[in-house]
């Protein structure tokens, strides 16, 4: 859902599932000449919380040292960010909603 989310909206998948010693990233796609690294999170129903409440500042810091160590290692000159797409469903797995955050970013960046 996520990834037909982002083709929809024009993005291009790189990969899906990177994985290092910092994390995994769910979707690597590229916005133009923005490389972008995409956060999935996924319930079923918010009766306790949403997806949005999953995504605290440990995370968010292993993404970002991931998303560092990727484009180091693919020698890459151009602007990336980091998003998230929050997906709830219902309970028979149809799509409730789904929530496209660009830019995401954590509290204190000097830390990474």
């Amino acid at each position: 859902m996520a990834r037909e989310n982002l083709k929809n909206k024009g993005y291009q998948i790189l990969q899906q599932n990177y994985r290092n010693r910092y994390a995994e990233i769910d979707l690597i796609a590229k916005k133009g000449n923005i490389l972008v690294f995409i956060e999935v999170r996924t319930k079923k129903g918010e009766l306790f919380g949403s997806p949005e409440e999953t995504l605290n500042q440990k995370k968010l810091k292993k993404l970002w040292l991931n998303a560092s160590a990727y484009v180091k290692i693919k020698r890459w000159s151009g602007s990336y960010r980091i998003d998230a797409i929050c997906v709830v469903l219902n309970s028979d797995n149809s799509l409730a909603r789904i929530n496209h955050y660009e830019n995401i970013l954590i509290k204190d960046a000097s830390e990474v």
